[in-house]
């Protein structure tokens, strides 16, 4: 019998945690200011976990701790300091990659479940029955496989949990582990073939004020690079961004343990427009298959455009393209329409004061003016109509402009149903 798959989302802070599980989240994975391969983010203090796993746990979702950083020698009293407390705290399973700390954890909390990074780079079979052997609860296959590689895995280890990245940044150019010979013409470098792209000569192909397509020296003729150009600086080395969304059918046939989505140090608002997103998408592929949802979306008729337009929108005013990456022979990108308008987060619901107030976190400029739209869980966008709701500033003085930055407060004519605090607004 099919099971429904985890969804597991990124969470780089406290904020980011409460919103994950309003938009849906069965587990979240973070860390501390160290010892993983986020320390940009803003991680949790040991208070801050304790408070977070006690949130989680209530919802019903679990926690994974990550240690996934490679620490050196003089780093490791700082592993073992961690590894000997961190069950007291309650997290559900550790994310490790290096061998050593994974020594070090079976050492020192024996009783916890591990899961194996994506930094573990496990790519085939014989390597799954070394990691299962010394302990190993969960494995992340690595990005690079293809949908039908990772199938067959699956299918082989039916008693082992796997888990599959289905969103976020794809890093081509990673010490040790770089993908771009295999992303340019598709000469692995972890198989011995790499063609040194990095090395390559490089011209402008097509050149606008939005972006640069880029050919090769000994290809001239074909786009090798699209660059997406912001105000002052271009991503070459990772363009595009992993979007396996309008798969989700064939994500949920394939019967991997957990879909993970990459973004740890993400913002709140892009963690509650991709989480509902997957939320949703995985729920109408359960529906269709027999499984229970964990939601039961009010819209059923969601066609994937407006998924992918979502997920534009979550990168800004400039979105990155998306892409299936390596799930399918031919890789397919995504660019957002050339009419794409961006419909910014402008503000995040705080605590309901009385019947129809409620404190904001404004985001961005909102203009009492315009119409606002509530970003409700299951892809549910109900509009607010200007002139049926009053803006106020901290000292509850009507206003009709809150800038971002600032606390304020909503009064609506007649509160909308289903609001709950963390909810985002669009205006």
């Amino acid at each position: 019998m099919l099971k429904r798959p985890e969804l597991l989302i990124p969470a780089g802070g406290p904020e980011q945690l409460e919103v994950a599980l309003l938009y849906g989240a069965d587990a979240v994975y973070l860390s501390g200011n160290e010892l993983s391969l986020r320390a940009k983010c803003d991680g949790f203090s040991l208070e801050e976990l304790k408070e977070g796993v006690k949130k989680a746990h209530g919802a019903g979702a679990k926690v994974y701790y990550c240690l996934n950083a490679m620490p050196y020698d003089r780093q490791l009293d700082d592993v073992v300091q961690m590894l000997k407390i961190l069950p007291d705290y309650g997290v559900d399973a550790l994310i490790i990659a290096d061998p050593g700390v994974l020594h070090l954890a079976k050492k020192h909390c024996p009783g916890m479940e591990i899961h194996l990074s994506t930094q573990a780079h496990s790519v085939n079979s014989a390597a799954v029955e070394f990691w299962k052997e010394i302990g190993v609860h969960r494995i992340n296959l690595a990005r690079e496989l293809g949908k039908a590689e990772m199938t067959k895995i699956i299918s082989a280890f039916p008693d082992t949990e796997f888990e599959i990245f289905v969103h976020g940044a794809m890093c081509l150019a990673l010490s040790g582990h770089c993908l771009m010979s295999a992303w340019v013409n598709k000469r692995p470098a972890n198989l011995g073939q790499c063609t040194q792209p990095c090395r390559f000569e490089y011209r402008g192909r097509k050149f606008t004020d939005i972006s640069l397509t880029v050919e090769e020296k000994l290809r001239q003729g074909e786009d090798c690079w699209d660059i997406e150009q912001g105000t002052h600086f271009s991503a070459i080395f990772a363009p595009s961004d992993l979007c396996l969304v309008p798969y989700m059918d064939e994500l949920v046939a394939m019967q991997p343990a957990s879909l993970k989505i990459e973004g740890r140090t993400k913002s709140p608002s892009y963690v509650a427009q991709v989480t509902d997103v997957y939320r949703t998408a995985l729920d109408l592929a359960c529906i269709k298959q027999g499984i229970a949802p964990k939601f039961a979306p009010k819209r059923q008729d969601i066609e994937q455009e407006e998924f992918m337009l979502e997920l534009f929108n979550s990168s800004g005013k400039n979105p990155r393209p998306l892409t299936t990456g390596f799930f399918f022979p031919e890789r397919q990108d995504r660019k957002a329409p050339e009419n794409y308008t961006p419909r910014p987060m402008t503000a995040k619901l705080g605590k309901k004061i009385r019947e129809n107030l409620w404190e904001v976190d404004v985001r961005n400029t909102w203009n009492s003016e315009k119409d606002a739209w509530l970003v409700l869980p299951g892809m549910d966008r109900p509009c607010i109509r200007q002139g049926t709701y009053t803006l106020y500033n901290h000292q509850q003085n009507e206003v009709r402009t809150l800038h971002p930055g600032l606390k304020g407060f909503i009064r609506f004519e007649q509160e909308p149903q289903n609001l709950a605090e963390n909810i985002f607004i669009r205006a």
